[in-house]
């Protein structure tokens, strides 16, 4: 749960770019790391990525999977100070990589500036959060604009739009007076959705944080908490049956009880 619980705090376009080619290494060999990160193996799947990462020294997609192993590997421990300076410095260096090559790989940078959004909120680094998540929110809409069919950049979206609308009322009017909006729950449900259906690398964490935001929902909601709490445990049945290993997926099934009909 604490990739969420850290997501869903965080959470106008100039002339837009082109949309982002598919990375010089290739979806292949980062679908390949991803499906081992998922599958529990953190260890293995941070060195395959750092051996990508080495590899081709500019790309900077290997860096932000590398900086997501650790991350899902510090919640599979239950701890956020797991490896906390290594994810910065990987996500700085990703985000370094994509800034030096230029707008073809404007998706990577918006992707590595939202993971580092989450790690600075939830290490109490609220103003560099907010303007991490500020320019991913800008790039993401960019590059829609441009190209509709960007269905990853919506896990960003979705969660930057969810986690502003059900930030507390103090965080929600600093939000606005520093331009990040006001969010829309439905919006950002409906974003996640739609990565969880239809997403490309984003699809099994779509899926994952949709779940989770659903059973957030369901807290706020008795009359429809069963139904919401059901279809959460659905989504991650689906993952955990896919990836028996991973602790996470374990660990949700566990504390999410099974709702009767």
């Amino acid at each position: 749960m604490r990739l969420l619980a850290a997501a869903v705090v965080l959470l106008q376009s100039p002339p837009s770019p082109p949309s982002p080619p598919s990375p010089p290494l290739g979806r292949a060999e980062l679908r390949a790391g991803l499906d081992t990160l998922y599958g529990g193996d953190f260890a293995t799947a941070a060195a395959y990525f750092a051996t990508l990462a080495e590899r081709d020294t500019a790309d900077p997609a290997a860096v932000i999977f590398q900086a997501g192993a650790y991350i899902w590997w510090a919640s599979a421990k239950d701890s956020a100070a797991f490896e906390q300076q290594r994810i910065d410095s990987l996500l700085g260096a990703a985000i370094r990589r994509a800034r030096a090559l230029g707008p073809g790989t404007d998706f990577w940078l918006a992707t590595a500036l939202g993971y580092r959004a989450r790690e600075r909120e939830l290490h109490g680094r609220a103003l560099g959060a907010a303007k991490d998540a500020r320019a991913m929110r800008d790039i993401y809409q960019r590059l829609l604009a441009a190209d509709s069919s960007c269905i990853d950049c919506y896990l960003g979206l979705g969660v930057y739009t969810y986690g502003l609308a059900r930030a507390s009322a103090l965080a929600r009017l600093l939000a606005k007076l520093i331009g990040l909006g006001s969010g829309n729950a439905e919006t950002g449900i409906r974003y996640l959705r739609r990565v969880a259906q239809e997403g490309d690398l984003a699809r099994v964490e779509g899926t994952w944080v949709l779940a989770a935001a659903l059973v957030r929902e369901a807290g706020r909601d008795k009359a429809g908490r069963r139904v919401l709490e059901r279809e959460a445990r659905a989504y991650v049945r689906r993952l955990a049956e896919r990836y028996p290993a991973n602790p996470v997926f374990q660990r949700f099934l566990h504390e999410v009880p099974d709702p009767a009909p």
